[in-house]
């Protein structure tokens, strides 16, 4: 029998199994997370302090991301992720007997949320490449929204559950049942065995990884319209992650038990959405349906900033959720979507840090601004300001475009010079950087269309690496022009060809249908020597 368009991705026994483990993780994410936010509500009624245990989890995400994504692109995600489930685990268990003891402060609670976030902001990047890797690419964008669609299952199930608990045994159960979930996730990675990757080429450097994967963000527009409509979304968002606790408390007068449930409906409104999106993507943009899920959460927190009655809060929650869900899983199915596999963990890693930024700035923000002007206050500003957001941010658009023409076959390329021979040992280990050129001629009469390709063709080069690009036009012959493009190594050369996607193609061919030249397309490269070096003389 086949599966809903929903559940599609569950058909890969991989992806399945990962998808399960992810759903037990969560639960226990969202148990400690209810369990952390009602304690500190406990400890201190001050709305800054309750904002910072959210601002805690998400703050590492910031400081780590990058490294974090980087690391996962050139090394074992399999073993990286079970060291950092591990790190989790121990700090699950120092957080849990600590509480159980009763000698959790607030600032100790901060601490141990700060430590389980560091070994999350690790995890994430790698987990989400892990994930993207287990489904064909037809099934990634459905993929990324079930991973949603589990999250909120565990989102509806885990505070529901965690409200329970912090009525039958306090915050220190939910913390024992988050550190169980760990070791349940570690169990099922041993029992996976991955083929190991191998490269013809030495694994790239820290640092170099790095600059490598901010380099190919800021040259691919998709991935930055992903990450502005995710920062315009999760800035304002941001708002009942900082305050609902004391709503709770002080607005709704209710206990922790109805807390658990407010979550849990959220979570129910993300199932839902996540469940629709199939629908959704086959009768709107993505760019539209972000706007849409936008508007439905600032919906529900306008309602919850007047509500009164646990009904209206109830059903506040759920559009919330709806809106949450498919604003996040569009934003950032678009920037997975963009990202190819060698520069995958290094990208998610950049977007994460972009939405984790406006989501932690906006929860802390949030949070003050309810502790001076109220907390209905602070959510009617909240949601007012994210329509605006949301209208601001239609111009970035999520949804790619097509070939501007038909992906042809490169033309040939000649070398005016093969490798030297007493240089051939030198380029395996040289850090010099290496500059390219490739020359043109073109008609004068399409001499704008020419430029025109060639800004396309400038963010193909820097998304293969390229540090530096420039473009030349002859003085004494106006139809020859000549492109340089700087690398950072010869090996960071030898890994450009394997980093252009057929769409980087389709653009580099289109460059080279502008030659009007009778011989193949000269190309050179050159390695940048300091002179007062005596070592390659």
């Amino acid at each position: 029998m086949a599966l809903p368009a929903a559940l599609a991705p569950l058909r890969h026994k991989l992806f399945r199994v990962l998808w399960l483990a992810n759903v037990v993780v969560s639960l226990g994410v969202w148990m400690q997370n209810t369990g952390a936010g009602w304690l500190m509500a406990t400890l201190t009624p001050d709305a800054l302090m309750v904002s910072m245990v959210q601002a805690a989890t998400i703050t590492p995400i910031f400081l780590l991301a990058l490294p974090a994504g980087a690391i996962g692109d050139i090394v074992d995600r399999r073993l990286l992720i079970i060291l950092t489930q591990t790190w989790m685990l121990g700090s699950a268990v120092l957080l849990t007997g600590l509480t159980l003891g009763g000698v959790t402060g607030p600032w100790g609670l901060l601490g141990l949320t700060f430590a389980i976030g560091l070994g999350a902001a690790i995890n994430n990047p790698s987990w989400g490449s892990v994930m993207a890797e287990a489904v064909p690419r037809a099934d990634l964008a459905q993929a990324i929204a079930l991973n949603g669609v589990g999250f909120n299952l565990a989102r509806a199930v885990g505070p529901a559950i965690a409200g329970f608990l912090l009525l039958a045994g306090g915050p220190g159960l939910t913390f024992g049942l988050n550190a169980i979930t760990y070791l349940a996730v570690i169990g099922v990675l041993f029992t996976l065995h991955r083929q190991r990757r191998t490269a013809a080429l030495p694994p790239e450097k820290l640092s170099g990884a790095m600059r490598a994967g901010v380099r190919f963000v800021r040259r691919t527009p998709s991935m930055r319209a992903a990450m502005i409509r995710a920062a315009a979304f999760f800035a304002f968002c941001a708002g009942p992650w900082g305050v609902l606790p004391l709503v709770v408390r002080e607005q709704l007068h209710m206990g922790a038990a109805f807390y658990g449930t407010l979550l849990g409906l959220m979570g129910i409104g993300g199932v839902t959405a996540g469940l629709l999106l199939p629908q959704l993507r086959s009768r709107a943009s993505r760019s539209a349906i972000v706007f849409g899920a936008t508007l439905m959460s600032c919906t529900g927190m306008a309602m919850l900033a007047l509500a009164t009655h646990w009904v209206a809060a109830s059903i506040a929650m759920y559009l919330f959720g709806l809106g949450w869900v498919a604003a996040a899983s569009i934003t950032q199915g678009a920037a997975q979507l963009a990202a190819p596999g060698w520069v995958r963990s290094r990208a998610l890693a950049i977007y994460q840090l972009a939405s984790n930024f406006a989501l932690a700035g906006g929860t802390f923000f949030w949070g003050w601004v309810g502790t001076k002007l109220g907390l209905s206050t602070a959510l009617m500003i909240a949601a007012a300001l994210g329509a605006l957001a949301a209208i601001a941010a239609r111009s970035f658009r999520l949804d790619g475009t097509e070939p501007k023409s038909a992906l042809a076959p490169l033309r040939p390329l000649t070398e005016t010079e093969s490798i030297a021979p007493e240089l051939v040992p030198v380029l395996g280990i040289t850090r010099d950087r290496v500059m390219e050129t490739q020359h043109y001629h073109v008609d004068p009469a399409r001499k704008d269309a020419f430029l025109a390709a060639m800004i396309e063709l400038r963010d193909v080069r820097g998304r293969a690496g390229a540090i530096l690009w420039n473009l030349g036009e002859d003085v004494s012959n106006p139809s020859h022009w000549v492109e340089l493009w700087w690398m950072e190594s010869w090996t960071d050369h030898l890994r450009e060809a394997g980093r252009l996607s057929d769409d980087d193609r389709a653009a580099l061919a289109r460059a080279m249908d502008f030659d009007t030249g009778l011989e193949p397309l000269k190309q050179r490269r050159y390695l940048m020597v300091n002179p007062s070096r005596p070592d390659l003389r």
